[in-house]
């Protein structure tokens, strides 16, 4: 990839946050081969989670959609600690949860922050495959949970 992700992120006056601790019993990040799998990753900002509650309810879609991408950055601080942005070559598959309140089905426009994000930052390479999902509900409440499959060299 010929894109340099942290002056990228500098130009959207963005840099690479720390990497926040498992919740339970599992790693950020794990490579297999040419793959990283990055766990579900939550808004969080030095450890604290940016917002909670129901999409659609206490959370408005635009805030979700903001938070989506802050979970995008995440998980790119993921594979970071696994490879180095360096490696990366591409995001591959996205899979995005939102804790949606009754009725709410607009899943996939909040998950459009993420997939924006990744397509500002990589450009080409940060096209992918994706699911949007509503749940019930996600850990510590937060609205928006953002996983992915990037592929690195």
């Amino acid at each position: 990839m010929s894109v340099d992700v942290r002056a990228k992120l500098a130009e959207m006056g963005l840099t690479l946050p720390e990497v926040t601790p498992p919740l339970a019993a599992y790693v950020p990040a794990t490579r297999l081969g040419d793959h990283v799998y990055v766990s579900g990753q939550l808004p969080m900002v030095d450890g604290k989670l940016l917002a909670t509650g129901k999409v659609g309810a206490e959370v408005s879609p635009g805030e979700a959609t903001e938070l989506a991408q802050r979970c995008a950055l995440n998980a790119l601080a993921a594979v970071d600690s696994v490879v180095g942005l360096d490696k990366l070559v591409r995001i591959v598959k996205v899979t995005g949860f939102v804790a949606s309140a009754e009725g709410f089905t607009g899943q996939p426009g909040v998950v459009n922050g993420a997939s924006e994000f990744f397509g500002r930052v990589l450009g080409d390479a940060g096209v992918h495959a994706r699911s949007a999902v509503g749940v019930a509900e996600l850990p510590l409440g937060a609205p928006v949970e953002i996983e992915i499959i990037a592929e690195v060299r």
